[in-house]
């Protein structure tokens, strides 16, 4: 049987069983970024080809999702107009459809058009690191009634990080992010299919950090909400750790990890997919 918006049954219930809690673990949602600038050099893939390499590679590690991203949205990154995003990301969404029918994919756009085009293409999910600031993106989603992750930010990513500022930050980012989900609940978009991310490093600073990661699930004023973290090598790890560079924090990450599950976090945005799923599995139940 196939849903109003030509995805099948099966594969809905997939798609939702994909945005909740796995046997108490966090689902690993794997980073492919199809850019030449973002944060982390060793999630950069400079080809289709590359991309979709590392996105199986993903797949067959343990990964629920890969997130394919054709914008850097690190603090001071410069906007890419949105052919040039759609003719990063669509040919590797296309090709992997082709190459994993079963696989999950999201895409991580903030632009309504590359949305559109990526769902098309075959894309589960849309991870919008703008937080439906965009009509034309709420529209989008429910057209394609697709699974939405709604991240908080707080300016733009040129300039997110110049002195945050907030009243209450858990407050304030939970508040923001449950109204973005009740515009799109208020239509008739099924509550299962959206997931909220408190945007860790995305207009906050340390203590604001801290404070939405120590807030765990809470965040998320509706239980049933699906909640996602990104702190995969992050700022926020150096801070902890006093690790500079993005390649040395991945011992730090993996211990965020740890807190994430022990919080029932739904799903973690990370870079390194192996290293995740061993964690996990060390961490159940010994047979």
């Amino acid at each position: 049987m196939v849903t109003d918006s030509g995805v099948s049954q099966p594969r809905r219930k997939r798609i939702i069983e994909g945005l909740k809690q796995n046997q108490g673990f966090p689902h690993i949602m794997g980073i492919i970024n199809v850019t030449s600038d973002s944060f982390f050099e060793g999630s950069r893939a400079l080809s289709p080809e590359d991309a979709v390499k590392r996105a199986l590679a993903m797949w067959a590690s343990g990964a629920t999702w890969v997130d394919i991203g054709g914008e850097s949205t690190r603090p001071g990154a410069e906007p890419v107009d949105d052919a040039t995003e759609i003719q990063r990301v669509v040919p590797v969404i296309e090709a992997l459809k082709s190459a994993n029918p079963e696989g999950l994919i999201s895409v991580d756009t903030r632009h309504a058009s590359v949305a559109h085009e990526a769902l098309k293409a075959g894309a589960d999910m849309v991870n919008d690191v703008s937080g439906l600031r965009d009509k034309a993106m709420i529209d989008t989603v429910l057209e394609w009634k697709a699974a939405i992750c709604i991240m908080h930010m707080q300016g733009e990513p040129g300039t997110m990080q110049t002195k945050p500022h907030y009243v209450n930050c858990i407050e304030e980012v939970s508040t923001y992010l449950t109204n973005q989900c009740n515009l799109l609940t208020a239509q008739g978009h099924p509550k299962e299919l959206i997931c909220i991310d408190p945007g860790i490093g995305f207009g906050k600073d340390h203590g604001h950090n801290i404070a939405l990661l120590q807030a765990g699930k809470t965040i998320a004023e509706d239980p049933s909400v699906s909640v996602l973290w990104g702190v995969s090598r992050k700022r926020i790890v150096g801070h902890l750790t006093g690790h500079d560079h993005a390649d040395e924090r991945l011992a730090g990450t993996l211990g965020l990890a740890a807190v994430a599950a022990s919080h029932g976090i739904d799903i973690l945005r990370v870079h390194d997919v192996q290293e995740h799923v061993d964690l996990f599995s060390t961490m159940k139940p010994f047979d």
